[in-house]
């Protein structure tokens, strides 16, 4: 048990899913070669002007609204003035006095209890070009510059790394589903810092702050700020102190490594944008921008846990969002979410990745996969046949009627007769019922596979093991 208090703030870079850059009506891509994808304002020529990219307005519009932040309707851009090599104007442009969303919230949970991770601010700027070292030399692709980006920047409200992580996985489902940003931190679009600083009490001063760079995937944000808290730890026990510095969590290491103490804060000098005119959002545009949200992943978990989808399929069924988008063609409709979801994340996702397909990509339409559940509730249809048939249902444009037809499938969904089966089973197999009577519940097993060779698999599995064991129970 740690004696300190660790208190966390995260500042997060996401790249914008527009077709092309902030400024440029270059592409906005990645993976293409070195320099590709580029024009003079990117590289930052003398004389040229910034056009600002109405779809990057319209994606922090959205961004803004599912991250709970306000609005700001007039904004302006900021120049933040600072010499780096993969900034070859000298100065980014970005938003500091008038970022578009601030006092925003995300919710986690931890340990069963909500808890509300508040957003500070969330600021439109320009990604720089990406620097890559080779030996003594630095290589500058332009590729990168002039990207969108918003910074998603948190209040010092994070209590431990597992909150931390939580928020992070929250803040990539959140934004992946409204479509603004492929959010891919192995490519490098959605980026992480985390300041982390301790302190004995709630009633101390913050202690002094350590910054973590360009964390490199959801596990290492929990990771690296454990370390760091441990380091921190052991300076404070030591009777030691610390600069404020920034450092950045070495996988190989396992540990978090000094890059540079901040001796002096940065003065970057910001001033208004003189070539980009102030930007005014009427009501009218921003409620427009927010019809096209699609439904959030919190209120497709509300809709499937009240439909009988347990916890774990929720989330499964989340984390695919075509099958999850496919499944919410039905909500208006009585189909059995429970056995739809079953289907969807067993033999359907089994044969997409047999056959390394996407749902769109087979013949599965709303029509036939409401005929498809309907059979199996109804016992039309057992576990095994649709195993047998699913290839067919997925791969042919005919119906389930005509698949079942020609597949000769007739299956007994009559209670009467399948008691009448568990009866003769019950009676030919004295040995084992009273080896279920005395406690044996393999017995029960073996019982029903005979029920299943009995009528020749003709029942449903879950119908026949119910009445089984209904039966059995007179027995007692």
């Amino acid at each position: 048990m740690s004696n300190y208090i660790p208190t966390i703030g995260i500042e997060v870079h996401v790249e914008l899913k527009t077709n092309t850059k902030i400024f440029s009506n270059s592409k906005n891509g990645y993976g293409m070669g070195a320099n590709t994808l580029t024009n003079v304002i990117d590289l930052g020529y003398p004389g040229t002007l910034p056009t600002i990219n109405e779809a990057v307005i319209n994606k922090a519009i959205k961004a803004a609204k599912v991250l709970n932040c306000k609005i700001r309707k007039t904004m302006h851009f900021d120049r933040k003035n600072y010499f780096y090599p993969d900034n070859p104007k000298n100065y980014q442009i970005t938003q500091f006095n008038t970022p578009i969303g601030y006092d925003g919230y995300v919710p986690i949970i931890v340990d069963g209890k909500e808890k509300r991770i508040e957003i500070e601010e969330m600021h439109i700027e320009e990604d720089t070009c990406k620097s890559m070292h080779r030996g003594s030399v630095t290589l500058l692709d332009f590729n990168r510059a002039g990207v969108p980006l918003i910074e998603i920047v948190t209040k010092p409200c994070i209590s431990s790394a597992e909150e931390a992580k939580l928020y992070i996985e929250k803040l990539r489902e959140t934004l992946l589903y409204a479509d603004i940003s492929d959010c891919k931190i192995e490519e490098g679009s959605m980026r992480c810092d985390a300041n982390v600083s301790i302190r004995k009490s709630e009633s101390d001063p913050f202690g002094t702050k350590a910054e973590i760079k360009n964390i490199g995937s959801i596990s290492n944000v929990k990771l690296s700020i454990e370390k760091e808290i441990e380091r921190q730890e052991k300076l404070y026990d030591n009777g030691e102190t610390f600069l404020p510095q920034t450092r950045r969590f070495d996988s190989k290491l396992n540990d978090t490594v000094l890059m540079r103490v901040k001796e002096t804060g940065n003065d970057y000098r910001y001033f208004p944008e003189p070539d980009i005119p102030y930007i005014n959002l009427t009501d009218e545009h921003i409620d427009e921008v927010v019809s096209e949200i699609p439904m959030m992943p919190d209120e497709r978990r509300k809709i499937y846990i009240s439909r009988g989808v347990s916890e774990i399929n929720t989330d499964k069924m989340i984390n695919h969002r075509e099958m999850s988008d496919f499944l919410n063609g039905f909500i208006d409709t009585d189909l059995d979410f429970k056995t739809a979801v079953n289907l969807l994340l067993g033999d359907i996702a089994s044969y997409l990745n047999k056959n390394n397909k996407e749902l769109k990509d087979t013949k599965l339409d709303e029509d036939k996969f409401y005929q498809l559940v309907t059979k199996v509730n109804n016992n039309e249809l057992t576990s095994k046949n649709v195993k047998d048939i699913i290839d067919d249902i997925l791969d042919r444009d005919i119906s389930c009627n005509e698949i079942i037809k020609e597949k000769g499938i007739s299956n007994i969904t009559d209670d009467s007769e399948v008691l009448n089966i568990i009866n003769k089973v019950i009676s030919e197999n004295n040995d084992s019922v009273e080896d279920y009577k005395s406690g044996h519940d393999r017995a029960i097993k073996f019982l029903m596979g005979q029920v299943m060779k009995a009528s020749q698999g003709k029942v449903n599995p879950g119908l026949a093991m119910k009445l089984l064991q209904e039966e059995l129970s007179k027995l007692k």
